[in-house]
């Protein structure tokens, strides 16, 4: 079993691999100028990741037209992908067309801090990790093995961090696209009696909102 590493934290350059998946062997470098959703589970043929990973695979087009490359990733072999693969689109009528990396040798889940051993030593946790285009780490979260995540809600997150790299809007709770947005907060005493003369839409000095970009 590889050495547990810890968990890349949100600005640290994504940790690099190469690995076996069912697209052949992938690399992270190979997506550069891409998002990437990077996605643990915790085992294949299970009710819980079954679940996910349909959700994931009904999302595709959603993914694409954001530029977003999937990746899903649990210490199963190669073949056990490829026949959970086959099952979710035949009994569950969905083609899972990302890569899931086959981690038999838990090199990538130690890389990314998947690997609790308070939970288990063989199973990777719910992780998902948002990498952007210059492969930095944007965005993490971790889910127990009895929690399924909430596709959608990963798709959001996405939209935001895009809005951010784009236009560095921030975003208010549960805002989704066509939502207004938080203007960054001005830095002097001069940049407040500005913001407050503004014509954003201003609460107070430290917080305004605009209407998002299309």
């Amino acid at each position: 079993m590889s050495e547990i590493s810890g968990i890349p934290r949100i600005g640290d350059a994504a940790p690099q691999f190469t690995a076996p998946s069912t697209h052949g062997e992938i690399s992270l470098s190979q997506y550069a100028g891409k998002w990437i959703v990077l996605f643990s589970h915790p085992a294949d043929f299970t009710p819980v990741c079954t679940t996910e990973i349909a959700q994931f695979a009904r999302k595709q087009d959603v993914f694409d037209t954001l530029n977003v490359q999937l990746i899903g990733l649990s210490i199963d072999s190669i073949y056990s992908h490829i026949a959970w693969a086959r099952f979710i689109e035949g009994e569950l009528g969905v083609p899972v067309k990302f890569p899931l990396i086959a981690d038999l040798s838990q090199q990538v889940a130690a890389k990314y801090g998947m690997l609790h051993p308070g939970v288990s030593n063989t199973a990777t946790v719910r992780a998902v990790f948002i990498i952007d285009p210059n492969q930095v780490v944007r965005a993490l979260v971790y889910y127990p093995l009895t929690t399924g995540r909430s596709i959608d809600e990963i798709i959001r997150v996405v939209q935001a961090l895009q809005l951010n790299s784009k236009h560095a809007l921030a975003t208010p709770e549960g805002w989704h696209p066509g939502d207004k947005c938080i203007v960054p907060a001005p830095v002097t005493l001069a940049g407040a009696a500005e913001r407050v003369k503004s014509s954003y839409e201003v609460t107070d000095w430290f917080f305004s909102k605009t209407d998002c970009p299309q």
